[in-house]
């Protein structure tokens, strides 16, 4: 569905589990944003899988941030699964790793 140059592509899924594949960076979030928001608002992307994600910048981490907003304003939840170790240290960095890294059950 959402596609751009740079090979980045967003496919939602009727299950709920949407798919993101490619470099989410910025040269690819203008056009992979609307396709997110879209399928968000569907009902169509309530869990978002990176597994495909081969790159990412701090632009990619805006975009992650941007669909979560749009979900709550919404009334809808987002997870991201399968997420990078790239996205995972840009998070941490930045200071929202609670709101993208899903959350880890501890043992005790």
């Amino acid at each position: 569905m959402g596609g751009d140059p740079a090979g980045a592509r967003f496919e939602p899924a009727s299950d709920g589990v949407a798919r993101l594949d490619g470099e989410i960076t910025l040269r690819s979030v203008g056009r992979l944003l609307a396709a997110g928001r879209d399928a968000i608002l569907a009902g169509r992307a309530d869990a978002i899988d990176l597994a495909g994600v081969t790159g990412a910048d701090s632009a990619g981490l805006a975009l992650l941030i941007e669909w979560l907003s749009l979900a709550r304003q919404a009334g809808r939840a987002v997870s991201y699964r399968n997420v990078p170790t790239q996205i995972e240290q840009l998070a941490r960095l930045s200071d929202v790793q609670d709101l993208i890294l899903p959350a880890k059950a501890s043992i005790g």
